[in-house]
This record gives C-alpha cells, sequence and structure tokens, in this order.
C-alpha cells in the first residue's frame, strides 16, 4: 500500500477509536435531572428536532411489523431518556407542542412529582396507539419518569458496554418485536446490541437506528449479521439531529468525519448534525421487500434553525443565522 494510502487508513482507523465524549458536547446532567424540562431547555435550544423526523419512519415499520405479526407490537427504545420517541408513537402529538408544554411548567411552581402526575394525565387524554414499548437507559432518573407518566410501560436501567444485563431482563425483553433507536448509537456498541438480542431471544426482533454519520455501523451490523439479521441502509437521504452547540463541536465533528472519508459538505458543514437511517431484518422478512418498500421521508434541512456553526472549506468556522 503507498504510504499516502496507508497513512488516510491509519487516520480512519485512529477516528473511529474516539469516543463519542470526546467528539459530542456533554449534555449528560440533563438526563439525570428529575424531570425532562432541563431535557427540553438544553436540546430543543439547539433545534434538537431527530425525534419528529424519526416518528413517521418508526410509524411505517410499526405498521408494516403489525401486518405481518398480526397483533400489536412490543417495542425497545435503546437510550429511551424520558421516553420521548415512546410519546411520539404513541400519541398524536408532536416535539414543538410537548417542548413548548415543558417551557410553560417552571420548576419554582411545580415539582417533578407533581408534573409527573399532570404528565400522566396529559397523556391519558388523548387517543393512544396501543403498542407496548420497554425503555433501556443509563439513567434511571429518566426511565423512572417516563414509567411514572405511563409513556413506558417498562424500563431497564444501566450502562450494558460493560456490565450484562440485569437477571429479569430475559422476562422483560421476551417477544419484542421492534429495538428502535434515534441517538444512542456511538454511546451503544456492539457490545449492548448482543447482550440486547440474546435476552430477546427468538423471534428475532426488526432494528431499526438512526445513527450519526460519525459513529461507523458496520460493528454493529456485523453483530446483526451474526444473530440472522441483514441490515440496509436507507439510500441518498440523512436525517438531522440538531444545530451544533459549540465551534468545539463543530471543528470535532466535521474532523472525525473527514477522517473517515465521509464529506461534511452541504450537511455537517452547514452547522448541523446529521444522521443515516438503518433496518436490521430477520433474513427471510428482508427478502420479502426492501426498506424503500417500507420507509417514504421527507428532509428536516427545511427547518427554520437558530445559530449555527457554518465549516465550510477553505473558510474559518462563522457563527451564522
Amino acid at each position: 500500500m503507498p504510504n499516502s494510502e496507508a497513512a488516510a487508513s491509519r487516520k480512519a482507523n485512529d477516528a473511529t477509536k474516539i469516543g463519542p465524549k470526546s467528539v459530542k458536547a456533554n449534555f449528560n446532567s440533563i438526563y439525570n435531572q428529575p424531570d425532562p424540562r432541563a431535557y427540553f431547555r438544553e436540546l430543543y435550544g439547539l433545534d434538537y428536532i431527530i425525534p419528529e423526523l424519526a416518528r413517521p419512519v418508526f410509524a411505517s415499520i410499526v405498521t408494516e411489523l403489525e401486518h405481518l405479526r398480526g397483533r400489536p407490537l412490543r417495542v425497545l427504545d435503546i437510550g429511551c431518556s424520558y421516553g420521548i420517541n415512546a410519546a411520539l408513537l404513541q400519541y398524536p402529538v408532536d416535539l414543538d407542542r410537548l417542548a413548548k408544554r415543558y417551557a410553560n411548567l417552571p420548576e419554582s411552581e411545580i415539582g417533578p412529582a407533581q408534573l409527573a402526575m399532570l404528565d400522566r394525565s396529559y397523556f391519558r387524554s388523548w387517543p393512544r396507539h396501543e403498542i407496548e414499548i420497554i425503555g433501556l437507559d443509563a439513567s434511571e432518573p429518566a426511565v423512572t419518569y417516563a414509567r411514572t407518566t405511563g409513556v413506558l410501560q417498562g424500563g431497564i436501567v444501566g450502562d450494558f458496554e460493560c456490565n450484562p444485563l440485569p437477571p429479569d431482563a430475559q422476562d422483560v425483553l421476551s417477544g419484542i418485536d421492534l429495538v428502535i433507536s434515534t441517538g444512542a448509537i456511538g454511546y451503544v456498541t456492539e457490545k449492548t446490541i448482543a447482550r440486547v438480542l440474546s435476552a430477546i431471544g427468538e423471534p428475532k426482533p426488526w432494528v431499526a437506528s438512526f445513527v450519526l454519520r460519525m459513529f461507523p455501523y458496520d460493528p454493529i451490523a456485523a453483530a446483526l449479521h451474526q444473530a440472522g439479521l441483514a441490515t440496509e441502509k436507507l439510500p441518498g437521504t440523512t436525517f438531522v439531529q440538531r444545530r451544533f452547540e459549540s465551534e468545539d463541536e463543530c471543528r470535532q465533528v466535521t474532523s472525525r468525519l473527514t477522517a473517515l472519508g465521509i464529506d461534511p459538505t452541504g450537511k455537517e458543514s452547514e452547522g448541523l448534525l446529521h444522521a443515516d437511517f438503518y433496518l436490521s431484518r430477520p433474513d427471510h422478512e428482508a427478502a420479502g421487500s426492501s426498506l424503500t418498500d417500507i420507509v417514504s421521508i421527507e428532509l428536516g434541512t427545511r427547518r427554520s434553525f437558530g445559530r449555527r456553526y457554518i465549516s465550510r472549506p477553505g473558510e474559518p468556522i462563522r457563527l451564522v443565522r
């Protein structure tokens, strides 16, 4: 291999070893609050949009799977936090409505326990799609809140990159039809996925993942293949997650993408984190229809975003509106 190619290969390999905490902005504190108000203030303040963009994709997959299974589904949301995906899948509410709701409920007037009861009544006032959603997350406060409000019907708490699933995990996960994720991949790797699939057992579930472009999905796809699942990437489409939190995050992400051989031009270079979508299915079910037969989407890039850090070739990073 020529020296230049070897250097590029080493650079890409080094980039894949960089942990997410060293690249993405750190929002750990907002996931460990007793209610989701800080979550919405911080992330929605950065035009966090991916749960809303994911909803019609997940809904299409749920419809297809309900037809195949002939019954209501059991779904596992990896990285569920406060149950945002669960709320959007079950009820006719959108992310804007939820964000405005929490913005109007100050901590000084309403405590977390009271807010959880208000949320429980709020969600019960809407018609509900019949589906059971289990959450898996490292944050006990977030999972507890989502279970208290009723948007999650069960939950598993822990970091399963290094630790085994709890003893009751097989009972909780048995019969899961669909595993979803909108932001956990990168923090969660093939180690957690393999543990989850082992606990679910047979029949194998479908796995639907939105993955930031800076996190290679190949290791997870390989683990899924080993479990008998075929993986497809939705072609020609990416999904906006949010805008960059800082100039440093912009620089780190675009540098990582470049090291991986991924061109950020027109996507991350425009100040927005982008994700790819992958669907993995048991081989015999994947043979029946393609991903594009199931999923039809529209991009979120035309949304009106706040101030963005723009990184274009030959120019310094700029903060623009």
